[in-house]
């Protein structure tokens, strides 16, 4: 079974790469982008074919490991 986490800073935190990001596409001469945010983005594979079980297991490996949870948000999707 495989896992894909997505992680991003929540609204309201300063994402400096982000705004390098915009910059830098606005200098390339991409118009029409008001805003770029960065996240990560994890793939994970696991043993079991029970997906109830492996959410759980994501979820707290996101919690205590992959994402810090004060200043960012994390979602889990199977593929």
């Amino acid at each position: 079974m495989k896992a894909r986490v997505h992680v991003t800073l929540k609204d309201g935190v300063l994402d400096p790469q982000g705004k390098a990001i915009h910059r830098a596409l606005e200098t390339l001469g991409f118009a029409g982008v008001r805003d770029a945010r960065q996240g990560k983005v994890i793939d994970l594979e696991l043993d079991g074919a029970d997906e109830s079980d492996a959410r759980q297991q994501v979820d707290r490996m996101c919690r205590q490991l992959l994402a810090n949870t004060v200043i960012e948000d994390y979602t889990i999707e199977f593929v």
